[in-house]
């Protein structure tokens, strides 16, 4: 049991939420996660219509006694916020994530229902403004991360943010074993975030190719790609993914950057980014654009939420020992 401030506001044994993704994040990896002693968190968008989505949140209230989360997108492409708001309300669950955007409608309809609300960060100058608003955490998105990435190491993202912002930081991408999570622990997050390495898992809902993705390749075959939603996007680099390039072309960015177009450019750029992923998500095309993270290098078969959470903390208790065992000697 690894007590910090992430495992005594859920009761958790371990500082580790199972990160929301898009499209693969399911019903069952959240009772999986949580009957091992991490928390977990699934994107509102993974469900079709508002009705799913509320129906979702009471069966996960009684299978996660409560102990989850829902991350929003809360920018204008995600056209079903306000229903999403509307059905969190009624039925409110431990915390909130909340991505690309401005948090405060979602702290002020939210926090007096006693949700915890976390926000994704890149930078101090964000984290300062979403503590300002009433953030209780940040998510700390490192270069590391699988999907919208930010620009900064952990190692320097994580004490930066300890330096200038009062709230918990937790540490988002990079970690896929127990070593990178003891690092993460000692550069004073307060927990970490992991997200690609539980893709390849029996319980994850996407494609047999997509979870055999996540074991073939590794590291070095992740790219960042800003045709998937307009902002970078960490992907695997597949053929397809290789065909049509990494950058916008130059129509799409000067649309991008026109006061008039952007904002309908960007719209029709994610939807038709988030189709393409969610093709690729559930069935073999030759189209295949799979977003994972650099953490997919540590993954060599496809396996349980309940394995990966042990392995990982048979790693931490090993490299903590190491270390202290290190320390001794010198």
């Amino acid at each position: 049991m690894i007590s910090n401030w992430l495992t005594t506001t859920f009761g958790i044994k371990y500082p580790i939420i199972l990160a929301p993704m898009f499209l693969v994040s399911n019903d069952k990896m959240l009772i999986e996660a949580y009957k091992n002693g991490i928390i977990g968190c699934i994107p509102a968008l993974n469900y079709r219509t508002p009705e799913e989505f509320e129906t979702a949140l009471k069966e996960l209230k009684i299978n996660c006694d409560g102990k989850f989360g829902i991350n929003l997108i809360v920018n204008k492409s995600n056209i079903h916020l306000k229903k999403q708001l509307e059905v969190l309300v009624r039925n409110p669950p431990a915390f909130v994530i909340t991505s690309l955007g401005s948090p405060e409608q979602t702290i002020k309809l939210l926090k007096p229902k006693g949700v915890k609300i976390f926000c994704d960060v890149v930078d101090v100058e964000y984290s300062l403004k979403v503590e300002k608003l009433g953030a209780d955490a940040l998510i700390a998105v490192n270069s590391g991360a699988g999907g919208h990435a930010g620009n900064i190491a952990t190692s320097i993202l994580i004490p930066m943010l300890k330096e200038h912002c009062k709230i918990p930081v937790i540490s988002a991408g990079g970690v896929g074993t127990g070593a990178g999570l003891l690092s993460a622990l000692a550069l004073g997050a307060d927990g970490v975030s992991i997200g690609s390495p539980f893709i390849a898992t029996i319980e994850s809902g996407v494609s047999q190719e997509y979870k055999q993705a996540i074991v073939d390749y590794g590291a070095e075959n992740i790219v960042m790609s800003t045709k998937i939603s307009g902002s970078p996007c960490s992907v695997i680099e597949t053929p397809y993914v290789k065909k049509i390039g990494l950058n916008q072309n130059l129509l799409e960015s000067f649309l991008s950057h026109n006061k008039t177009a952007k904002k309908y450019v960007k719209m029709l750029t994610y939807y038709k980014g988030m189709k393409a992923v969610e093709n690729a998500a559930f069935g073999a095309t030759y189209k295949t654009v799979w977003v994972a993270g650099p953490s997919i290098e540590f993954v060599h078969k496809v396996e349980t939420v309940q394995v990966i959470i042990e392995r990982l903390i048979n790693e931490y208790q090993k490299a903590y020992d190491d270390l202290c065992s290190k320390n001794q000697k010198s």
